[in-house]
Order: C-alpha cells, then structure tokens, then sequence
C-alpha cells in the first residue's frame, strides 16, 4: 500500500505544479492578476508533497520492502541501516526523486520568504520553477518510477553496489543536488526577470543568496566526492578529469563566475547580461552533467549504468529548457543593457576577466568531456584526460589567480594599479621565497612549481584586505570573502604538493618484510581472515614508523561481499601534520616453491590533506558570506515590521547590503 500511496504523491505534485505553472503565467496577463494568489501555497504544498514520498521511499528500503523493484535491486536485508537509508538515492530512481524533493523543497521555500521581487517577477520565477520541476516529473513518472512493484518478491534483494556502501554516501550526493537545484531556482530568476524585464540590482539580491547557497553545496560535494574517490578507489589519485567528475566541476566552475556577477550587479549595477547568461550557463551544466550521468553514454565508477532512452529524455528537456531560455535572451537582449560602466582598472574589471578565465576553463573542461562522444559515434575512439585537462585549463588558471593576489583591494568603478602595488610586496615577497624553497627541494616543473608558489602568495593576499580595519568589527561578508580566498592558496598548494613530491611504491612483500617509501619504513606484520555485516576479507597488519619515531599500525584490507559478490580494495591512510601515509592491500601471489607474497601498494603524499582542508575553507568563507546576506535581510524585514514608514532605515540597510555586495 505504502509504495501505491507513494506514487499517488507524486502525480498530485506534478498536477500541482502544472497549476502552478498554468497559475503563474496567467498572472503576468492583463485579467490573471487574481490567479496570484494561490501561485505561493501551491509550491509549498507540492514541496511538501514531493518530501513525503521520498519519505515514503526511504521507508521502504529501511524496512527492505522486496516487493518494490527498486529496493530488491538496490538493498539487502544484511545490509547496514546507514547504507540502506544512503541506497535510497544511490541508484537512477532514487536520486531522481530526490533530485525532484529538492527542487520542490526549493520552490517551496521561494514561495514562503522571497518579498524582495516586483510581484509580477516573482510570478513568472515561480512558474518558471514550476515549468521545470514538471519536466522533471514526467521524467520520474513516466521513465523512472521509484515506487514500480516485483512480483513475486524474491526473497533477498542484490545490495548496493560494494564501491557506494561507504559514509561518504550518505551526504554526498545530497549536497550535489542541493546545488544543481540551487541553480534551478536561479535559473528560474533569471527567466523571471528577463520575461518582466526587470534585470536590475534587486534582481541580483534576490537572487544571489540562491546561487550562494547552490555555490556552498556544490563546493562541500565536489570536495567530499574527491576524497571518496581518493581513499575508497584505492588508487592513490584524487581526481582524475573522469567525464562525471567533470559534469559537477562545471556547474561549479559557471556559479562561481555568475556568484562574482551577482555581486557586482547588485552593488554597482553593472553585468546584467553577464548575470542573466551565467544564470542559464549554470543550470545548463547542471542538465548536461545529469544527462552524462543517466544517459548510459558512459562508463564510470559515478555513473548510473541506465536505458539509453533515458538519456534521450533528458537530452529533450535540456533542448526545451535550455533552448527556450537562449530563445527568450535573444528577444530581451535589446531590453538587457549593461548598465553601469567602470574601468579596466578597477574591481569590477578584475572581477569580469577571472569571470572570462572561468568561462574558459568551462569551455576546456566541457569540449574535453564531449569530444571523444563525439568520436565515439564517428566510429573512432579518443582518450581525452589529464594531459589535456590540465595543462590548458592551467592557461587559464595561472592568470586568474595573478589577478585574485589584487583584484579585491581594487576601488569600485575606476582605480589606479599604482594604488596597491605597494600592499602587493609581501605576497609577491612569499610567492618568491616558496618557490625558491620549491626549486631547491628539487621540483623542475613548471606547474608544480607555479602552484607551490601562488598557494602561499595567495593566502597571504586574501588577508590584505582587512588592513587598516579593526578585525573584530570587519564585515562577515568581509570576512568570508577573506576565508574563501584563503582557501583557494590553500587547495592549490596542496595540489601542487600531490604532483610535485608524491612517492609510490609496489611491491609483493612477505610478512615479516620492511618496506620504505619517502620517511616511512612499513612491516607487513601479518594477514588475516576478518568478517562484516556483509563482507569478508583479508586484513594486513602494517607496522610504520615515520623516520624512526614511534610505531604505528593500519590496517588495509581487500573486502569480498556477496550481495552482489565483488572484491575492493579498502585503503588505510595515516595523516601527519606534513602529509599523508596510503596503503593498500592488494592479491596473495604463491611462487612455484611455495613461497607467499601480498601485493603492497605504498604511497607517501606530502600536503596532500591541504586539497580538501582548502576545499571546506572555501565552503565556510561562502557560509559565513551566506549567513551575512541572511542577517542583512532579516534587519530589513524587522525594520519594515517595526517601523511600517521608517523607510530611512530600510535604505540604509539596502544600501549597506550593496556596499557589502563584493564579497563572494
């Protein structure tokens, strides 16, 4: 009964966001405007709707309920409670219905708090909102339904893939959708300001703690997927420009650059038709990222191994949606002007060529992800990966982080260079000295060497802004601009430290048998047969010392589980304060004379914790940049409900708010 009542939530969503739809627009016509009324209750109630049955769905595979499909095919009754709450959305189904919750969730919440937009703006948002959760809808309903029964009921399921039965599970894809949604809805600001033409700085404050929060949650995901792939592949790498890896970087990089342009249009009114087009470009990567993933066109470890014919309904929606957009640009584009003009020299010009650098990477990274599709259907197969990815996108990269040492101390609208080359002295100094101390520890390559430099330069500028304030009394917004800056020196020094000093070895080693590797010395002290909930395996005992110091113990194994029956590697890494120790037990080899050997791959990664210690620095800087805009406008809205006419104070806030507008 439970799966029937399900569905039936979800066609009543769908119709209510075909109201919604149909509500919206007619409210933009000249007789509509008593049809604005119902559009904000009707999004909130399908959000909830929507919320319900995932709930539903949740519970199913909690109580592995085998007469629903999708659970027998994803869950086991052996299985952790954890994984089995995890298995609702690690399949195609399941992630698209919580792919649909969020965007209802979203929309619901837009309808109950957003009062900043014209009324007229805020109905065709809402409806463009609606426009695109429908098509979402029809996808899960009518392609992927979650809730499709099995008769008979077997009497065990298959279990989730051994690769995604990991913590990581549990929140990383969540914060993906968080911010492919987060981009929908901004998206959907971008239509509904193009359709009433009111692109202006209210559109970009309304719009911008959206892309914001999308922006944090596609930064917290990117960072935790590359850490899951780091230490559960068992390969040694963290990223490795894999097709659908790259469909959530782009999405990341687009809403960074449209982040940066909402700053600017709302504090000096300038980049409409920059801020318009980036909010397209950004849910646009969002829908070619979800088709690369669902289509069944690729073969990866993240990738839903699904109907093709799946693909192509995504590939018409991306048609549809993203070609009705363009569409709509192309006739307001007259109406779209670029409104207030600046300098080169100035930081609205800093901030337009890092938004040209990251548009370019995008392009690199989507061309270099299409291209051997492309091929692929010519009759010819291509390898495209890091010798292409990041050498050019580094083009693009070096520059824009040259421009990030200044462009922040840069005034509004025009300014002189000769203004901050002073302040620039100490980062320039730092970038010397730890490229120096680079070159001397033997790096020769110019990459590694560009990044051991500009990392710790970079941390030491996003700090100069805050000369001459008091520290305690400096802006949040301020201050989480500072911290995300931070954070990207950081990320990079720890990239550049992987490439540069990382050392591998493998070897079949016997037990009782000491292996270096960088500082390290590592004893293989035994191996032994251990069980799980659901897995056996074989676990190596390693004994490590770090240049003779204290012992210490991890313990890798090599996991075979029987539903469904695969074996992997289960890495075991040990952090210091300067890098990180990774082990990985691989397969038993017996020699004709009876002698036994394990495979032992050993890898000593210096800085290499930094990648993802910078990557949740960038999180917390926009965080505290979020919580900022939230705090700016609940003054706004307590002014207005204290006061009623105290309108001195609200502008003062607004403007306040638009002095404060280049944090990012």
């Amino acid at each position: 009964m439970l799966p029937e009542i399900g569905l039936g939530l979800l066609w009543l969503a769908a119709a209510l966001a075909g109201l919604q739809l149909l509500a919206g627009g007619l409210s933009l016509s000249a007789n509509g405007g008593g049809m604005a009324g119902i559009v904000r209750p009707v999004a909130i109630v399908q959000g909830i709707l929507a919320a319900a049955a995932l709930g539903i769905l949740i519970w199913l595979f909690v109580q592995t309920d085998l007469s629903v499909k999708l659970v027998a095919e994803n869950s086991h009754s052996a299985k952790p409670l954890m994984y089995k709450i995890a298995g609702t959305w690690g399949n195609h189904e399941g992630s698209m219905l919580l792919w649909v919750t969020v965007m209802g969730l979203g929309g619901a919440f837009v309808a109950a708090v957003e009062r900043r937009l014209p009324e007229p703006t805020m109905m065709a948002t809402l409806a463009g909102q609606a426009f695109v959760s429908l098509g979402f809808y029809a996808f899960l309903l009518f392609a992927s339904n979650p809730f499709a029964r099995l008769y008979p009921a077997p009497e065990d399921g298959n279990g989730l893939n051994p690769l995604l039965q990991d913590p990581g599970l549990a929140f990383h894809p969540p914060t993906l959708y968080l911010g492919y949604v987060g981009l929908s809805i901004a998206f959907s600001f971008a239509i509904g300001a193009l359709i009433t033409r009111q692109v202006g700085p209210d559109f970009a404050r309304a719009m911008r703690p959206w892309v914001l929060g999308a922006w944090i949650f596609l930064t917290v995901g990117i960072t935790a997927g590359s850490y899951w792939a780091y230490y559960v592949l068992g390969w040694g790498g963290w990223w490795f420009w894999d097709p659908v890896e790259n469909a959530s970087l782009m999405p990341w990089l687009a809403a960074t650059a449209l982040l940066h342009s909402c700053s600017v249009l709302a504090a000096r009114n300038a980049l409409r038709a920059w801020t318009v087009m980036l909010g397209v470009v950004a849910f646009s990567m969002s829908m070619v990222g979800t088709f690369l993933v669902r289509s069944g066109i690729l073969t990866s470890v993240h990738a839903f191994a699904v109907d093709p014919r799946r693909g192509g309904f995504i590939l018409a929606l991306l048609a549809i949606y993203i070609g009705g957009a363009l569409l709509l640009f192309a006739l307001r584009a007259a109406t779209v002007t670029e409104g207030e003009r600046f300098a080169i020299i100035s930081r609205e010009g800093a901030l337009v060529f890092n938004n040209v650098m990251l548009s370019s990477i995008l392009g690199i990274t989507l061309i270099g992800t299409l291209y051997p599709l492309f091929t692929e259907a010519m009759g010819t197969k291509v390898s495209v990966g890091p010798p292409y990815f990041t050498p050019v996108s580094a083009m693009f990269a070096v520059p824009m982080f040259v421009v990030l040492l200044f462009g922040p101390m840069l005034r509004w609208r025009r300014d002189k260079f000769s203004r901050v080359s002073g302040v620039l002295a100490l980062p320039l100094v730092v970038a010397l000295i730890a490229g120096g101390w680079a070159f001397g520890a033997g790096v020769r390559h110019v990459l590694p060497l560009l990044g051991l430099a500009l990392g710790p330069a970079l941390v030491v500028a996003s700090v100069l802004p805050l000369r001459g304030r008091s520290v305690l009394r400096a802006p949040l917004s301020l201050w989480g601009m500072v911290i995300a800056h931070a954070g990207i020196g950081v990320a990079l020094f720890g990239m550049a430290s992987d490439s540069a000093f990382t050392v591998e070895k493998l070897v079949a080693a016997k037990v009782g048998e000491v292996q270096q590797v960088g500082p390290w010395s590592i004893r293989l002290a035994e191996v032994a047969p251990i069980a799980g909930p659901n897995w056996t395996a074989m676990e190596g005992v390693l004994k490590a010392r770090y240049d003779g110091g204290a012992e210490v113990t991890l313990r890798p194994q090599s996991r075979t589980f029987w539903a469904p029956l695969q074996t992997n590697a289960v890495s075991a890494l040990k952090g210091r304060w300067n890098g990180q120790l990774y082990t990985v037990l691989g397969d038993e080899t017996v020699s004709d004379k009876g002698e036994s050997r394990w495979q032992l791959r050993l890898w000593w990664k210096p800085y290499v914790p930094l990648i993802w210690i910078g990557g949740l620095l960038v999180a917390l800087g926009g965080g505290l940049a979020l919580l900022s805009r939230v705090a700016q406008d609940l003054k706004r809205r307590l002014a207005r409900a204290k006061g009623g006419h105290r309108r001195d104070e609200v502008a003062a806030l607004v403007k306040t708010d638009a002095a404060k507008g280049d944090a990012a």
